[in-house]
């Protein structure tokens, strides 16, 4: 994460847009997300919500930003639910000198993320609120998913069971990446063993499985 730099916007002027230098005309307003330049090169850009733009009396634009964290930055870091592209709004502020914009980017909420038909590179989400000095996260709980109760990652591949509608990870119900694409239909062992010890009187009904298809969760990278 970056430094925060001393001093804040005194005096200054407000500014209703700044345009990145360099690029063809591209418009930053109060609200936006930006990609902002590392003080490392080797390190990705870091990512912030633009709160304020403001100019002082020497011209110089300035920006009043709250930092998103990337998982490995916040206390704890980086777990396996935690996606490529998955971001936390902090509660850290900052000014940073416009001139450390890159480009601009789209932080999504998880909802809208996981719709996305295709995820580009200037696409991120966030599901999470984090508390910079406690490392607190706000919610605190989420949906977990599959035998192994992890939160949904949406980087990765799930099958729906037809039976009790929870989402497996392959690996967790024994299957490979490629046996799960192939998949037209999927029950989990408990529903299984559930279909075989019930009593059904009615030998025409239809099974589950006849009517119901399963699903796949994959996001295109």
């Amino acid at each position: 994460m970056a430094k925060t730099r001393p001093g804040g916007l005194f005096n200054n002027k407000a500014l209703h847009s700044y345009t990145i230098p360099g690029t063809s005309k591209v418009v930053v307003k109060a609200g936006d997300c930006v990609l902002m330049r590392p003080s490392d090169p080797g390190k990705p850009p870091y990512v912030a919500k633009v709160e304020k733009i403001e100019a002082d009396q020497l011209s110089n634009v300035k920006l009043k930003v709250m930092w998103y964290y990337r998982p490995e930055e916040s206390i704890g870091g980086r777990r396996l639910f935690h996606g490529a592209k998955e971001l936390f709004l902090s509660d850290h502020f900052d000014v940073q000198s416009a001139h450390t914009i890159e480009a601009k980017c789209i932080v999504h909420s998880f909802k809208n993320y996981t719709k996305l038909d295709h995820v580009r590179p200037e696409d991120y989400y966030c599901r999470f609120e984090y508390k910079a000095a406690t490392g607190a996260f706000i919610p605190e709980r989420v949906a977990v998913y599959c035998k192994c109760e992890m939160p949904y990652n949406p980087d990765d591949l799930m099958v729906q069971c037809e039976g009790c509608k929870d989402w497996y990870h392959p690996s967790c119900v024994d299957l490979t990446i490629e046996e799960a694409k192939k998949l037209d239909h999927f029950v989990c062992v408990e529903c299984s063993d559930y279909e075989v010890k019930r009593p059904d009187d009615d030998s025409s009904a239809a099974s589950p499985a006849d009517e119901m298809k399963v699903e796949a969760k994959r996001r295109k990278q």
